[in-house]
């Protein structure tokens, strides 16, 4: 694989690696705000938040799918 090439695959593999990064902080905030929700109970926010939790973990899970993927296809262009 030439450098430039290889270059521009670990710049996208970050990139990827920074998004699922940035679906675990938004469910972390998630969850402080769930946890705070102890202290005053809000339904309607609680289920807002409930929604958004699964929908971040959802994220995460097709985010590690697409960087399974992209990492295998990436090894293979390192080893040609």
């Amino acid at each position: 694989m030439e450098q430039p090439d290889f270059e521009r695959m670990q710049k996208m593999q970050h990139k990827l690696e920074d998004i699922k990064s940035s679906q675990e902080s938004i469910i972390d905030k998630i969850n402080h705000v769930i946890t705070d929700l102890f202290q005053q109970p809000n339904k309607e926010l609680e289920k807002s938040m409930e929604d958004l939790h699964q929908k971040a973990s959802d994220n995460i899970d097709i985010i590690q799918e697409a960087l399974d993927t992209f990492d295998i296809k990436f090894n293979k262009a390192q080893q040609s």
